[in-house]
């Protein structure tokens, strides 16, 4: 275990921070607010610890797999830590508890919140909110690499660690420059909705915000009543048709720009997430069109909170608690379900279901035929023994992790729907659940204990698991660094 290495990148990575915080120390100051001394005096406390730990580059600097798990999950630990910071210092939200309950929500892009008077918020502390959302949404460590001179050799390890699904794939031959790609391409997303939702009505601050956690499937806003504050066909569209373009894989973008369509038409999770979408519209439309009386205003509501869950975002327009149990349990199913792999979006991804779907197909046809040679395939690629036991690991290590925290949870009393569903709202890192913990709630009634469980799995949710398995072995820390 390179030691040094490790503590040299996550120097880095809080030097980078630092200066983010200026961002929204800088919307503060345009403000006139008092928040601004809060992000300045948190940016200063990580710049010295950059200084410190980050600047001299050790002598040995190959790092590989482990060191790429363990980096990964203190990272996101120690950003959300300080993120909390600012938060706590401007009395936004007094108890640390909370506040990095609200931080680790932004930065894995669940979206689940503490808070109920959303909009008493200074408008600094409002816009950190919703821009973790969009740091996290493609991973801290892409967003470090893109920005930092991190070797190509050293960056392939991280990337694999954090972007979700699967496998991780690289668009281009240094990894780097695979970040840089992705980010722009994210980039140009985003600034494509901001200025979508200014056409709309919307000023430009709130644009800004509904984009970050569009972008970063988060579902923060700055209003209570999120997105139904502004009562807009045209607005619930444009964040509708964002969301999900989102929670598709990035690497298809990729493909756009070369046009290869061959790759894109071909591309089966592609398909199969939007045929899961179409379908759970018009089942959700038809059982909702008694209250809203018209196909149109059913379309619209049923898209939107489709589109909302399955990608992770989180947004609301209505509340579905009060739909009829159909519509509901196709919108919990959902939560489960998630985005594509290589997207921005949460859950168990299609892929995964994709290989799970054509795993237990081979098993059937081995059972009728014995000596026939089936082989899985998922895009056109050749699915090996590793990735179908990684899938199986991951699925079972998920199942074990919800459970114990349904378990831990219900040390509060809450019904089961509030209990099941904030544990899967939150592992699915998607925001709201049912019942109390539906889109109109919050998750501030929770003990302090239930917060840090449900810390803890939006964490294991945004990095799938594996880097805090890692970090939680005890072979880990008996071993000499």
């Amino acid at each position: 275990m390179n030691k040094k290495m490790i503590v040299y990148i996550l120097g880095k990575m809080m030097g980078v921070e630092g200066l983010l915080l200026l961002i929204p120390a800088l919307v503060s100051l345009i403000y006139h607010e008092k928040s601004v001394i809060s992000f300045l005096i948190v940016a200063a406390i990580l710049l010295v610890i950059y200084m410190v730990f980050g600047r001299k580059l050790p002598t040995s600097k190959q790092i590989y797999g482990k060191e790429g798990f363990v980096i990964v999950g203190l990272a996101w630990i120690l950003w959300s830590a300080f993120g909390a910071l600012p938060f706590v210092i401007s009395g936004s939200i007094p108890y640390y508890i909370d506040a990095l309950f609200e931080t680790i929500s932004g930065f894995t892009t669940t979206g689940s919140t503490i808070l109920a008077d959303i909009e008493a918020l200074p408008m600094g502390i409002s816009f950190w909110r919703s821009f973790t959302h969009w740091i996290g949404g493609m991973g801290v460590l892409v967003f470090v690499m893109m920005i930092t001179s991190l070797d190509d050799e050293n960056a392939m390890p991280l990337m694999r660690a954090e972007v979700p699904g699967p496998e991780a794939d690289k668009l281009v031959p240094k990894a780097r420059h695979t970040a840089r790609l992705l980010y722009g391409m994210y980039f140009v997303l985003t600034a494509a909705e901001v200025v979508f939702l200014i056409f709309g009505g919307m000023n430009l601050y709130d644009a800004l915000l509904h984009a970050f956690s569009t972008a970063g499937t988060g579902g923060f806003s700055n209003r209570a009543a999120s997105v139904s504050f502004y009562d807009s066909a045209y607005i619930d569209g444009v964040i509708t048709v964002f969301m999900i373009l989102f929670g598709i894989n990035f690497n298809l973008y990729f493909f756009i720009l070369l046009k290869d369509w061959k790759s894109i038409l071909k591309n089966e999770e592609l398909w199969a997430y939007l045929g899961i979408v179409g379908v759970s519209i018009a089942i959700i439309t038809g059982n909702i069109l008694k209250i809203y009386g018209t196909v149109a205003h059913a379309f619209r509501y049923a898209s939107f909170q489709v589109g909302s869950i399955i990608t992770t975002t989180g947004f609301a327009t209505a509340d579905y608690d009060q739909w009829p149990e159909l519509s509901k349990s196709i919108l919990l199913a959902l939560m489960f379900v998630g985005a594509c792999a290589g997207s921005t979006g949460g859950g168990i991804k299609v892929s995964r279901l994709l290989i799970i779907v054509k795993s237990i197909r081979r098993e059937v046809r081995k059972m009728l035929h014995p000596n026939a040679v089936t082989i899985i395939k998922v895009n056109g690629k050749k699915i090996g023994q590793d990735t179908l036991k990684n899938v199986n690991l991951y699925l079972t290590c998920y199942i074990i992790i919800m459970i114990v925290s349904i378990l831990l949870v219900s040390i509060d009393n809450f019904d089961f729907a509030t209990t099941f569903s904030g544990v899967l709202t939150t592992m699915s890192n998607v925001g709201p659940g049912i019942s109390k913990v539906g889109p109109v709630m919050n998750f501030h009634p929770f003990s302090a204990v239930s917060k840090l469980v449900f810390c803890f799995d939006m964490l294991i949710g945004r990095l799938e698991i594996f880097p805090y398995l890692l970090l939680l072995s005890p072979e880990l820390w008996r071993r000499r660094f």
